[in-house]
Parts: structure tokens; C-alpha cells; sequence
């Protein structure tokens, strides 16, 4: 491979930080995590945007989440085809080999992703309804929740959009066998959260109601 070249001097610098401080200060916990292995409480399906800080929203430490990241924190149905299924690798590496306690999908405002589904189903962005656009045909993923919240003003579509993607994704993992056996066993949970970036706020999904209340 001749095009990978050596990291650049920043990161070097901050790895060193790290290793001289972080890593020194907590020597036994981390030789502990590598002998022992992992055994996380819960994972995480969240978002690839680079604002989406889970384990800093949740105090995390090192071993404590399973977090799977990919664009608009989507799970994609169960579909047991032979071909690559990222998403539904990690999903089932938590639930049957870590039985993590929780599983949590995690959504956020100002989503990329759910915006570029938002003007792909609105007719806004031809160039995502290419076949060869591997942004379009993931957030196929999100076509059914865009159907259920089109109906809305445009300055709410985007905010419920985000919330359908927390809920398409629930509902989908509901159709992993595993998943639902642990639901129904009562040895996991699913959880739905949705993070406004801009005022730390963290809203969850209330069954009762129907919709996100406010941690």
C-alpha cells in the first residue's frame, strides 16, 4: 500500500500528551480492559458527525460503551442476504456475544445526513436518487420516516426527520430476531435519544406519549 503516510505531527503530539498523562495515571485499569476484556453495559448506534461526543454527554469511561457509528444513526432492516452489513455485524456482536443491558440510538439536530434525506425525498437532490450514491441508497434507510412527517412545515420537518431516524431504527431492530428475544426476555432494553448539539439538550423517546421528552 504506497499511498498511506505517517500521521500528522498534531495528532503525534496530542498521542504523546495522552500517553504521558491519561494512559500512565491509569496504567492498571487499561492492563485490566486488555487481559480481561471487554464487557460493556450498553452500545450505541450514533451519528458519524463529528460533533456527536456520546461518551462525553455520558461521562464514559474506557470499556463502558459499545458504540457503533454511521451516517444519521441509522440501523437498516434485518436482512440475512450473504452481502456486508456493517451496521448488523456490530448490532449483533453487542446483543449475542457482549449481552450488552442496553441498546441506545442516539440522534442529533443539524443532521447531515437527515437533511440530505429530507431534500433527496423532496426532490431537492437528484444526485442522491443515483444508484452509485452511497448516501442516497443509505438513507433509503429513512425514506418510510420522511413519508410519515412530509406533511409538516418545513421548519419542523427537519427536527421530526431527525426523530424518525431514532425511530425507523428501533423499529428495525425489533426485526432482528436476537434483538427481540433479548427485548422480550427482558435481558436488554432499547432506548431512543435525540442531542441538540447547540444547548446540550437530551430528549429520549416516551412510549406513552408517543414522543421525545426531555431527559
Amino acid at each position: 500500500m504506497q499511498n498511506a503516510r505517517p500521521l500528522p505531527s498534531y495528532l503525534i503530539q496530542r498521542y504523546q500528551g495522552w500517553r504521558a498523562t491519561t494512559f500512565t495515571e491509569n496504567r492498571v485499569w487499561y492492563r485490566r480492559l486488555a487481559e480481561d476484556g471487554q464487557h460493556p453495559r450498553a452500545m450505541v448506534i450514533s451519528c458519524c458527525d463529528s460533533r456527536v461526543h456520546v461518551t462525553s454527554i455520558f461521562g464514559a469511561d474506557t470499556g463502558e460503551f459499545f458504540i457503533h457509528r454511521n451516517v444519521a444513526n441509522l440501523v437498516p432492516p434485518y436482512a440475512p442476504d450473504g452481502d456486508y452489513h456493517g451496521t448488523s455485524a456490530a448490532v449483533e456482536y453487542a446483543v449475542t456475544a457482549l449481552k450488552v443491558a442496553h441498546l441506545i440510538v442516539m440522534g442529533h439536530s443539524q443532521c447531515g445526513g437527515v437533511r440530505g434525506c429530507h431534500d433527496m425525498c423532496s426532490g431537492q437532490a437528484p444526485e442522491l436518487e443515483e444508484r452509485t450514491s452511497f448516501v442516497g441508497r443509505w438513507m433509503d434507510i429513512l425514506r418510510p420516516g420522511y413519508e410519515r412527517v412530509a406533511g409538516l412545515p418545513e421548519g419542523e420537518r427537519i427536527r421530526a426527520l431527525e426523530q424518525q431516524a431514532v425511530l425507523i431504527s428501533l423499529e428495525n431492530l425489533m426485526g432482528f430476531p436476537f434483538v427481540k428475544a433479548a427485548v422480550e426476555s427482558q435481558e436488554m432494553s432499547i432506548h431512543g435519544l435525540w442531542n441538540n448539539i447547540g444547548d446540550g439538550t437530551l430528549m429520549q423517546y416516551d412510549p406513552a406519549s408517543g414522543g421525545f421528552v426531555t431527559v
